[in-house]
Parts: C-alpha cells; structure tokens; sequence
C-alpha cells in the first residue's frame, strides 16, 4: 500500500517537475527573443528559473530512486554474488535515506521561516516568494527519504529471500 502510494506520488511529482521545465523553456525563449528583438528582456525571468531548476530537481529525486535512476557506481559490485549485491544496494539505501532525512529535517526550519517572514527572492520589477520552492525541497527530500526506505525494505527481502517483493519499483 505504502509502495502504491509512493509510487503515484514520486510519477505524479516527476509530470509537475517535466511541466515546470517545459514552461521554462518557453520562458527562456520568450526573455531571449525580448532581450535581442525588442531590447526587452521578461523582468523577473533570473528568479524564476533559479527557484525553478531548484524545484524541478526536488520533484524528480524520489522517482529517480524509484525508477533506478540514481546514479550508480557499480565496476566493483557487479562482480558480487547477487546476496551481497542486494545487501551492498540496502547498506546504500539505509544511508540515503538517512541523507535525504537529515536533508528534509534541515529543509523544514528554513520552510517555515520563508513563509512566516514573506522572505523573497530577487529584486526591483519581480520578487518571487521563497517559500514555495523551500517546501518542495521538504516535500521532495521527505519523498527521497522514503523512496530509499522502501527500496531498502525491498532489497533487504531480496537478500533474505531471494525474492523481490511483489509491485517492487516504478515501472517505465
């Protein structure tokens, strides 16, 4: 049931972080073609995409972990028994979920903070509020934490049993 609803929420995140980029790109675009044509550039453009890619990247870290798209090193594991392959996988979950917990833990003080004090970013024509880029770095750090439990719970059944649990991981 947890895995299900981790699994809805990380894609769910993933499609609102692959909509934000692609509004981006126009955005972009549109500063560019203002900026060289009309000697216009969109005010507040800066702000919105560095508060932007910062979203975007916390969106989508708890579907890549679900997915398998976390970058992995694996010259030396590969060469591993498949048991101690599937208990090196839960040692390295266990410690990024205990990462992106200390991570999500860090993120809430500042959250609060930039919503109780309307703090902003950027100057002059257009501030944009922090607040709403530092909750998703709480809500997608949280997401990570719990992405990299489950894939621990996962494969630490895999390196007891040698069965992975039904409905394991994301599908493509």
């Amino acid at each position: 049931m947890l895995t299900k609803l981790n699994d809805f929420i990380t894609r769910a995140f993933m499609y609102v972080a692959a909509f934000l980029a692609f509004g981006l790109c126009f955005l972009v675009v549109a500063d560019v073609l203002g900026r060289v044509l009309l000697n216009t550039p969109i005010k507040g453009t800066p702000e919105i995409v560095s508060t932007s890619i910062v979203m975007i990247c916390f969106l989508q870290a708890g579907y890549a972990i679900r997915s398998g798209g976390m970058l992995h090193v694996d010259a030396f594991v590969t060469k591993l028994p498949p048991s101690v392959q599937s208990w090196m996988t839960t040692i390295g979950a266990l410690l990024g979920a205990i990462l992106f917990g200390f991570l999500c833990w860090g993120s809430l003080e500042p959250a609060v903070h930039a919503w109780m004090s309307n703090e902003f970013e950027g100057e002059g024509a257009l501030r944009v509020p922090a607040w709403p880029t530092r909750f998703v770095m709480v809500l997608g750090t949280g997401l990570a934490a719990t992405s990299y439990l489950l894939l621990m719970a996962e494969n630490a059944k895999l390196a007891l049993t040698g069965k992975p649990p039904e409905g394991a991981g994301v599908s493509h």
